[in-house]
């Protein structure tokens, strides 16, 4: 083999090593935030009780877990309550973080109003 192709083969091996590590990294994409736009106030209506839906929000998003099993009756196994500003709850005490959330619809964003 001439160095040309074997330099040319190197280089297609190190692209798809590269490829392929970024794959295999899980990383939650920003998710696009249209629809809602609700205060914490606002927010607080939506607790999943008495037929209302359950939103919660992370990082200034609204997520609808009306449907997750998990969040049924607006309370997350008696822990986390739906209505509210989950940010902190999530990203320090639950043992998956926001990992979970993949998936689950987004309905809006938070608003100073």
């Amino acid at each position: 083999m001439d160095i040309r192709r074997i330099s040319k083969m190197a280089v297609s091996v190190a692209a798809a090593f590269i490829i392929l590590a970024g794959c295999s990294t899980k990383t939650p994409e920003t998710p696009t935030v249209t629809g809602l736009e609700l205060t914490i106030g606002e927010l607080a209506e939506f607790d999943g009780k008495a037929g209302a839906k359950a939103y919660i929000a992370v990082d200034g998003v609204i997520y609808d877990v009306t449907d997750v099993r998990e969040w049924a009756g607006g309370s997350h196994w008696g822990k986390f309550a739906a209505g509210r500003d989950l940010t902190t709850e999530i990203k320090t005490l639950s043992p998956h973080g926001v990992s979970k959330l993949s998936g689950v619809p987004v309905v809006g964003k938070i608003v100073d109003k």
